[in-house]
């Protein structure tokens, strides 16, 4: 069963994940400090998770490998509204395709690619390291 909710909220939850392009990923650094950092990211739905690809030396990914509570959040509408915040667990998922292998994220994301500069074989070369963030909790207005 689903961790969101079956009601108007939920389906907005749902049309964002498979909409947006860009979720604020939050870890805990050493010292307790939350460091969010934007981040691309693919809606499993059928997992309830989301994938992210990560560069090879990211902090984040030494942050999730001792305190794996991470939360997502999308911006809202500027006026305190359009609130969804998803708390999960995240880990590194080695059983997904890197992102150039990888048909969803490749049909979500090709283009940004292109326009930041690379081509697919060069960001899956410097964005290596996936991590599968399976959704707990969710809440916002």
């Amino acid at each position: 069963m689903s961790v969101i909710p079956d009601s108007e909220f939920g389906n907005r939850v749902r049309s964002r994940l498979q909409a947006e392009k860009v979720v604020w990923l939050t870890t805990t650094g050493a010292d307790g400090t939350p460091q969010p950092n934007p981040v691309w990211f693919l809606w499993d739905e059928a997992g309830d998770a989301v994938l992210v690809y990560n560069a090879n030396d990211a902090n984040r990914l030494d942050h999730v490998a001792v305190r794996p509570q991470v939360s997502l959040n999308f911006d809202g509408n500027g006026k305190g509204g359009n609130i969804v915040v998803l708390a999960g667990v995240a880990e590194q998922a080695l059983d997904v395709p890197s992102a150039d292998q990888h048909e969803g994220y490749l049909a979500k994301y090709s283009a940004d690619v292109q326009r930041v500069g690379g081509d697919p074989a060069g960001f899956a070369k410097r964005y290596s390291v996936p991590l599968r963030i399976r959704i707990t909790k969710v809440r916002g207005n």
